[in-house]
């Protein structure tokens, strides 16, 4: 019987000590405000700075006016809140409210709320004092603006567009300037690089073997370079002489297709000499002697003066002064022509 009633008081006490514990865990929300200067000019920001208190995973709300706290003060702007985990289950929310006034005065803000699940907790009342500027009551008239012109700092990016647009002008101007210019003048718009003409086989045979001489590559002991740049240039000249594909060609069949063409038994002798050394020098690795190197460009050049192609002029015809002054004047007395 005794055991029983003790079960049943447990029964009745256990529920009720578990309510009181829950409920002096779960504390209430609080909210405290705080603000940066308490004393202003008109027109001057100050800051104040929101704390909430609560705990975890509980939902609370704070109002916040949007724009004017009371009669005289505005809200600038408010700072995204920011959450902070404090321990014990507890976190600690943040935000910041930049405020101004354009009225001296001495205000007491209202107490900001914070709702935690239908209970309201107030937070206290700061007061702020604006201040106005020191009047001269002597010169009634003279007026001074709450903060002096502020001159913006210069940044390029502000003036690009503009500079682009002079930039493009620039280069509109010229080129409607040279379109025309070569419209004039009754040129092509694209100017084309003329084509020199090519020179003649012998001069150009002549500058690569100038050019062959200045090197001087035998006496550095590049035969087989001095040797071959001497027969290209040769085999070159060939070709462009008397159109014979020189540069595929063996030493004897080169030999076979100049007979053909030139009659001149020094020019073979004198072309023979330089190949057959070089083809010596390039296959069975000889080495020359000075004086037969010097031969093989002597006779270079030799060859070259012997066999190149000689461009007749036909000189002018003189008349007898009596013949020539009968022309002139018949040429007159017709009108045009031309005077023999």
């Amino acid at each position: 019987m005794k055991l029983n009633k003790h079960i049943l008081l447990c029964s009745v006490l256990l529920p009720a000590l578990m309510w009181q514990s829950t409920e002096a865990d779960a504390l209430e929300s609080q909210i405290g405000v705080r603000i940066d200067t308490a004393e202003i000019l008109i027109g001057e920001q100050t800051t104040l700075f929101l704390t909430i208190t609560t705990d975890k995973g509980k939902t609370v709300y704070w109002p916040v006016p949007a724009d004017t706290l009371m009669t005289g003060v505005e809200v600038l702007s408010m700072s995204t809140p920011d959450t902070v985990d404090i321990g014990n289950n507890r976190i600690e929310i943040r935000q910041n409210i930049l405020i101004t006034s354009f009225d001296s005065a001495l205000y007491l803000l209202p107490p900001f709320m914070v709702i935690d699940n239908g209970d309201t907790t107030c937070s206290e009342q700061v007061a702020l004092k604006v201040w106005t500027l020191p009047v001269n009551t002597d010169a009634p008239n003279e007026f001074f603006d709450i903060k002096g012109i502020w001159r913006p700092p210069f940044v390029w990016a502000d003036y690009y567009p503009v500079i682009l647009g002079v930039f493009l002008a620039i280069i509109l101007a010229i080129t409607i300037i040279y379109i025309v210019k070569r419209l004039k003048n009754r040129k092509s718009l694209i100017p084309l690089r003329k084509r020199e003409p090519p020179l003649p086989p012998h001069e150009e045979a002549v500058k690569r073997l100038d050019v062959i001489k200045r090197q001087k590559l035998w006496q550095q002991g590049k035969n087989k370079e001095y040797h071959t740049q001497i027969t290209d240039t040769l085999r070159h000249y060939i070709f462009r002489r008397y159109g014979i594909y020189a540069m595929e060609m063996t030493t004897n069949e080169i030999m076979d297709a100049i007979r053909h063409t030139c009659e001149t038994r020094s020019a073979h002798d004198t072309l023979r000499q330089i190949l057959s050394l070089a083809d010596f020098v390039k296959f069975a690795k000889l080495h020359p002697l000075p004086d037969e190197n010097d031969l093989s460009l002597k006779n270079a050049y030799l060859f070259v003066s012997q066999t190149r192609q000689v461009e007749f002029v036909e000189p002018p015809v003189e008349l007898p002064a009596q013949q020539a002054g009968n022309g002139e004047t018949n040429t007159s007395n017709s009108g045009g022509g031309e005077t023999l």
